[in-house]
């Protein structure tokens, strides 16, 4: 059972970022010590484990950031933590890992979610590649630059153009702005006082939030990982700073101490495809689910996918049939206004699925997904508790 995700604001990633005077691990601290508050019903020492997730497991993110976290914010040394990596999938892996400890029975409760601080970790900074990978042509040398993994999906799908990459990313602006203003951001969002060079300050919004975005200023944008290309920093997400975590309990404990679940996991699944075209990921992924749970794209009423880049979403929406323009389809928008702070994503998409679930209590059935650098999808099957 899902009962409860918040997220801190995410920071535009570098020195002139809300979050560059910040550690990772405290903002991590802070969407914990909230859930917490949000859930006082819940004692600390029930808690069976905290599952964080991060990319780059170094400096202010490395340790086991699940321990590390958990005794930052006070939990009880008996509790256990540990930490995943599924790069972009972190978060959404951290809430698969502590819902199969639950289903084993081996914890009741447990907090999960995501941190990456990518101002202080560039992707892929700390990383060494082994040579074999293109040496022996295990993979193609542009599965390690993401932009570039994009604009290969453009080439795979001539018929998405940059206009429908461009038309997508002025709706996701639309309508994270329609968010803000209508209160679902206000609700999963914690606000976070953070030191800055220009003194205190809160971190309490979004910094790639452009209302005002057009097609227009978006055309004349230029095409960094490719002359001529397709995918610019305005079809795509910022790198990005942030946080998240939710509260997962089994049934029988939730009942026992009053929690009140919003979501139950119906079922997940995991694929891998080619990584020079690692964006098609969610596409076997979100088939291979569906399959699973007997369900199909008919009973789903909600879709939470990510946006690392507009032609992601799109080619997923070829292969799966579904209009971009689709309302079920990131009703509240998605990483291309908010940002993509990587491991951290997965319980962002929970959170506004949970909302989309309060805020429709006819839906039945909802789904998060993303794509996963180095070729994997991920996706998830969400019921709506609320309805």
């Amino acid at each position: 059972m899902y009962v409860d995700g918040v997220r801190t604001a995410f920071g535009r990633a570098g020195p002139k970022g809300l979050f560059w005077r910040t550690r990772a691990d405290d903002m991590g601290v802070k969407v914990v010590r909230e859930l917490l508050r949000r859930n006082p019903q819940l004692p600390p020492e029930r808690i069976g484990d905290v599952v964080m997730a991060a990319t780059a497991q170094v400096g202010d993110q490395g340790l086991t950031l699940g321990r590390d976290v958990a005794l930052l914010a006070g939990i009880p040394a008996s509790v256990p933590g540990f930490a995943v990596d599924r790069m972009c999938a972190g978060a959404l892996t951290a809430v698969t890992a502590g819902a199969g400890e639950i289903a084993m029975g081996a914890a009741d409760v447990v907090l999960a979610g995501g941190i990456e601080h990518m101002g202080h970790h560039p992707m892929a900074a700390e990383v060494d590649l082994n040579p074999r990978f293109v040496a022996e042509r295990l993979v193609d040398p542009s599965a390690v630059t993401m932009g570039a993994t994009a604009e290969n999906l453009h080439d795979r799908f001539p018929h998405i153009t940059r206009e429908h990459a461009d038309a997508f990313a002025v709706r996701s602006q639309r309508r994270a702005a329609a968010a803000w203003e209508n209160g679902v951001m206000r609700e999963t969002v914690v606000p976070m006082s953070v030191f800055t060079d220009s003194g205190w300050r809160a971190a309490d919004h979004d910094e790639f939030l452009r209302p005002d975005t057009t097609m227009e200023r978006l055309a004349e944008l230029p095409t960094p990982f490719r002359a001529g290309g397709r995918v610019t920093a305005g079809n795509s997400a910022g790198l990005t700073d942030g946080a998240t975590a939710c509260l997962l309990a089994s049934e029988e404990t939730a009942s026992a101490l009053g929690l009140e679940p919003s979501m139950r996991l119906v079922g997940y699944a995991f694929a891998g495809v080619d990584p020079e075209v690692m964006g098609i990921g969610p596409i076997p992924a979100t088939q291979r689910v569906l399959e699973q749970t007997g369900l199909g794209l008919d009973d789903i009423d909600l879709f939470e996918l990510n946006e690392p880049f507009a032609v992601q979403v799109l080619t997923w929406c070829d292969g799966m049939g579904i209009d971009p323009e689709d309302e079920r389809l990131n009703p509240y928008g998605g990483a291309i206004a908010c940002g993509h702070p990587l491991a951290a994503t997965g319980v962002r998409l929970m959170a506004q699925l949970a909302y989309g679930f309060e805020e429709r209590p006819d839906t039945r059935y909802g789904i998060t997904a993303l794509c996963v650098g180095m070729g994997m999808g991920a996706a998830i099957v969400w019921q709506n508790l609320r309805g």
